[in-house]
């Protein structure tokens, strides 16, 4: 008799076959949670429950390096207005060998030369002299300036302290969350029920006729055999091919509130300090 697939099915328990696979599945992130767990408390944390720190020695700029700087003019004051001038006069600054000589203009309110503004303090040795040149309206007066000179400054190299920080290691390393983000469960179930008949049949007849003739009279003598055979089989053939496929997506999971938290007090308590002396 052929199997019937709806009893065969019926006969399964899918309870066991996918409700296994989810139970797996749970205690899988309940197990991750109890890593992570143990993480923070063994790798961030001593046996006093204190954050365990990581120290760091590095040199700090307390003064940044200064080039050096050539004497050059640092400003100009103007010593008379002058009268006199419908334009800004030339502004002339000496400069000996070997030097650059400083540049500016001069800015005139009222035929009067009420400043001078620098625009290149040129490169001196020594003080230089500035000129103005005189109005060109008759019964002007010459303007006159003195320079403010600054001597050169060698390079300063920069200054270093060395500090020592102290970094709360918790904050220094990834810290696992592993959510299972999806569990995909594929059942298949493969059920050929196959039911064979065959039926033969077999028929054999034979005979046999003996005559003998005698004179005036005769006799006859006739043999015959029959046979018959039927053979019928039957039979059925069950194949069961059952198969499940499970997958697993993991990933790293949003940090939880109390967490970020957790680090923000921790980058809250890393230290610096100074040690030794500014070199």
């Amino acid at each position: 008799m052929a199997a019937n697939p709806g009893t065969e099915l019926s006969s399964l328990n899918f309870g066991n076959m996918i409700g296994g696979p989810l139970c797996a599945v749970i205690e899988a992130q309940t197990q991750a949670a109890r890593a992570t767990a143990d993480f923070i408390k063994t790798v961030g944390f001593d046996q006093d429950n204190k954050p365990v720190y990581v120290e760091f020695k590095y040199p700090k700029e307390v003064a940044p390096y200064q080039p050096a700087v050539e004497a050059h003019v640092a400003s100009v004051t103007v010593t008379s207005q002058g009268t006199g001038y419908e334009s800004a006069p030339t502004v002339t600054f000496s400069a000996g060998s070997g030097e650059t000589a400083a540049q500016g203009r001069a800015v005139v309110e009222d035929g009067k030369v009420v400043r001078i503004e620098l625009t290149d303090g040129g490169s001196y040795s020594s003080a230089p002299t500035v000129t103005l040149s005189a109005p060109t309206s008759t019964g002007g007066t010459q303007a006159t300036a003195t320079v403010g000179f600054a001597t050169r400054k060698d390079a300063v190299d920069a200054k270093f302290q060395d500090m020592k920080i102290e970094v709360p290691l918790l904050t220094m390393l990834p810290i696992p969350f592993i959510r299972v983000e999806e569990a995909t469960i594929d059942f298949n179930a493969k059920i050929n029920s196959i039911e064979t008949q065959s039926e033969s049949s077999d028929l054999a007849i034979g005979g046999n006729l003996e005559v003998k003739q005698r004179w005036p009279g005769g006799s006859a003598k006739l043999n015959v055999s029959c046979s018959y055979k039927k053979t019928t089989a039957s039979g059925s053939n069950v194949e069961r091919t059952y198969s499940m496929h499970i997958f697993v997506k993991a990933s790293q999971d949003e940090m939880p509130a109390g967490m970020e938290k957790l680090l923000g007090v921790l980058e809250g308590a890393m230290r610096s300090t100074p040690v030794g002396e500014v070199k």
